[in-house]
């Protein structure tokens, strides 16, 4: 490589006329001593150290500036990439990292190196403590916060402990098909940069149930490697019949580590995290028969033993058909189908079904499916997917707004706000919600709560603000609650007991 003083000369000497080209460059890294010498305005040649000696150079004053310039650019460079990789909680992703990657590249682009880096560990970690107040209880689990990555974002299970590691308390993978399909044509991803929003069309685009569940096994794998437990051990636990919790595996190993053998350890979630849940996330082939429950069925005899909680998805606006499934005769079926694959499970491979419902649904519909989902014994609901009306308040240009697809963002906020308020108020608040969409600060956080919700997740907004969201969420939310008094669960449902 040009050492830094000779790619600044370069640089200088490029605007310049041809005839002021005769100093020599110093130039190393080919094995001999060599100089680059610029002979026009884009143009090389090297000289051995035998040329030089009949063009020697005089001493240059700018050295030491430029040596002191790249002591100083390497320092900031170095502290720029800790901050980088280091901490949730640096500002450079909202008003740099982010604002760069949506000028530089297409939505879909953006998102899929978001993965890849997550998945290189190229990405920040929460290092801060999630506070007290945050604790919230669901499906006799408890998590130290309520915040969740809605799924779409980790399609393929391919950067699950990143995710984690950005402080979620639950992130959700999928959309996931029974098998392989590309989704929609491209492009298919729109943002919406005024509005703070998103339009998708993907299509339910997934590698399938095979590549998922190998991707699951070996993250399992990978997790009883590095706690040190054999490769008996391993091959045995790994079983697909005798896939149980990782609090399980632990006491069935013969392994007197401190970590599983120390009983102050809290126990691990099949997220392989303690207080933490790991959703998974079923759809449907836009090849299957619409008014079948096979691929759902499939779906939970496949993944039920890898997930905390598995979500039926019904309400994506971009499979043809699905959203049909929403009608009370075809949802109730559906469900009690799903809850009776579920159940005939063994009881260690069993977890929590949860159906996830559109923001467009009136309050008639959303009635119906809150009686079905009470009479079936759902486990909860997540409220909502992305939306397919369009607000008259939308600023972005119309050649964007009236793209085909779900959106998602900031202006669905209270489209799901209200449904997570009615739909509490129909079941009494007996069924945990999941409240999602267009939620960006802790205020929006705290709002979903009061509503009814149990837990929230977000997605868009990560798009906008990066790793940062986290935190700056969890913090804005504390800072509220503690102002207040309260807890995160003395706030669930607060707005119906006025």
């Amino acid at each position: 490589m040009l050492s830094m003083r000779a790619g600044v000369r370069a640089l200088y000497c490029a605007s310049r006329p041809l005839s002021a080209f005769a100093n020599p460059i110093p130039f190393s890294g080919l094995g001999k001593s060599h100089t680059l010498c610029v002979q026009g305005r884009f143009q090389y040649r090297l000289m051995s150290t035998t040329q030089q000696t009949r063009q020697l150079d005089p001493i240059d004053p700018v050295g030491p500036i430029l040596t002191v310039l790249g002591i100083a650019v390497g320092l900031v460079g170095g502290v720029l990439g800790y901050v980088y990789i280091g901490d949730t909680r640096a500002s450079i992703y909202k008003w740099l990292v982010m604002p760069a990657l949506h000028h530089l590249t297409d939505p879909e682009e953006s998102h899929k190196l978001s993965i890849w880096l997550a998945k290189h560990s190229l990405v920040p970690m929460e290092r801060t403590n999630d506070d007290g107040v945050l604790g919230v209880e669901i499906w006799n689990k408890r998590l130290t916060n309520p915040l969740g990555l809605a799924a779409g974002y980790d399609k393929n299970a391919e950067a699950v402990d990143a995710l984690f590691g950005f402080g979620f308390g639950m992130v959700e993978i999928g959309s996931v098909t029974p098998q392989p399909q590309p989704g929609n044509p491209k492009p298919r991803m729109f943002r919406l940069l005024k509005d703070k929003a998103v339009i998708n069309r993907y299509g339910f685009n997934s590698q399938g149930h095979q590549a998922i569940v190998e991707r699951l096994h070996a993250r399992i794998r990978k997790y009883l490697f590095t706690h040190h437990i054999t490769a008996v051990e391993t091959e045995t636990l790994c079983q697909s019949e005798a896939i149980l919790s990782p609090h399980e595996w632990m006491n069935a190993t013969s392994v007197s580590t401190k970590d599983a053998k120390d009983s102050k350890q809290p126990e691990l979630n099949r997220s392989l995290y303690p207080n933490r849940l790991l959703g998974i996330n079923l759809g449907k082939n836009k090849i299957s028969n619409e008014s079948s429950d096979q691929d759902y069925i499939d779906g939970i005899a496949t993944f039920s033993k890898y997930a905390d909680y598995m979500v039926i998805n019904i309400s994506s606006p971009n499979t043809p058909g699905l959203r049909s499934l929403q009608r009370r005769e075809s949802i109730e079926r559906l469900l009690m189908s799903a809850k009776r694959e579920r159940d005939a499970l063994p009881q260690n491979h069993q977890s929590p079904l949860v159906v996830k419902i559109s923001p467009d649904l009136n309050a008639e519909e959303l009635k119906d499916i809150a009686d079905v989902v009470m009479h079936v014994g759902m486990d909860g609901v997540i409220i909502s997917n992305t939306t397919i009306s369009r607000s008259m308040s939308l600023r972005s240009d119309s050649n964007l707004k009236e793209q085909t697809g779900g959106l998602s963002g900031a202006p669905i906020l209270p489209l799901s706000l209200h449904a997570v308020s009615e739909f509490y108020k129909f079941t009494q608040g007996r069924i945990p919600i999941i409240g999602c969409g267009g939620i960006q600060t802790g205020e929006d956080a705290i709002n979903f709560a009061k509503a009814g919700a149990t837990v929230i997740q977000v997605y868009t907004a990560l798009g906008y603000q990066g790793p940062g969201l986290v935190h700056d969420i969890k913090r804005e939310a504390t800072e509220i609650l503690k102002r207040e008094g309260k807890t995160w669960s003395q706030m669930i449902g607060s707005n119906h007991n006025k």
